[in-house]
C-alpha cells in the first residue's frame, strides 16, 4: 500500500509505504515513491528528479537543479520519507514495543527530563510514550544533520509534529 500525505502550506510532503519486505527493497521502493510523488506534487518530469544519498550526510532531493531537504525512516513493515522544499527535514518511525531496559535507554539517549516523565508514566502507556519521545529525538537529530549519540544536554531547535500512522507505529516529523 502506498500513500502520500501533503501539508501544502508548509512545503512538506510525507510519503509512506506499508509493506513487509527486505530492508534493501524497502529503501529502493521508498526512493522511487519519493521521486514519483515529488513529480506529481511539483508538476515536473520524473526524470528531472533524483535522490542523492551519501553515507554520513543527510539525503537530498534534486528537483531540476534545486535542492530540497529529504529524510527517510524504516521499521519492519513501514517506510516513511519527508521532503521539505524550503530547508532541512527529519522523519522517524518506530514500532511501539515493550523495552525491558527502557529506563537506561531513556536516561542515556533522551535525557533526564524525558526519563523522569517516562518513569512517572503508567506502565501500560510507557511503550507508546517512549516510542513518541524516541521518534521526536531521532527526527530532530536528522533535521539538524546529527547522528544519534548519547544525551549531551541539548535538543536541536525545530518544530516537531506527530504523524498519523497506523498502529502499532508512531512517527515524528521535524522541520
Amino acid at each position: 500500500m502506498d500513500s502520500t500525505l501533503l501539508w501544502p502550506g508548509d512545503g512538506v510532503l510525507v510519503i509512506g509505504i506499508a509493506a513487509v519486505m527486505p530492508r534493501a527493497e524497502a529503501r529502493q521502493r521508498i526512493r522511487a515513491a519519493v521521486r514519483a510523488a515529488a513529480a506529481r506534487w511539483q508538476k515536473m518530469d520524473i526524470e528531472a528528479i533524483s535522490v542523492e544519498s551519501t553515507p554520513g550526510a543527510p539525503s537530498r532531493l534534486l528537483l531540476a537543479g534545486r535542492t530540497a531537504g529529504l529524510s527517510f525512516s524504516h521499521d519492519e513493515g513501514l517506510s516513511l520519507a519527508a521532503v521539505h522544499l524550503h530547508g532541512p527535514v527529519g522523519i522517524d518511525v518506530m514500532r511501539v514495543q515493550d523495552i525491558a531496559d527502557w529506563a537506561n535507554l531513556a536516561r542515556d539517549y533522551l535525557g533526564p527530563q524525558v526519563a523522569q516523565e517516562l518513569a512517572a508514566c503508567p506502565a501500560t502507556l510507557r511503550p507508546a510514550a517512549l516510542a513518541r519521545a524516541w521518534t521526536a529525538r531521532e527526527a530532530a537529530l536528522k533535521y539538524s544533520g546529527q547522528e544519534l549519540a548519547e544525551w549531551q544536554g541539548a535538543t536541536p531547535s525545530c518544530r516537531l509534529q506527530a504523524l498519523p500512522v497506523p498502529a502499532p507505529y508512531v512517527a515524528s516529523l521535524a522541520c
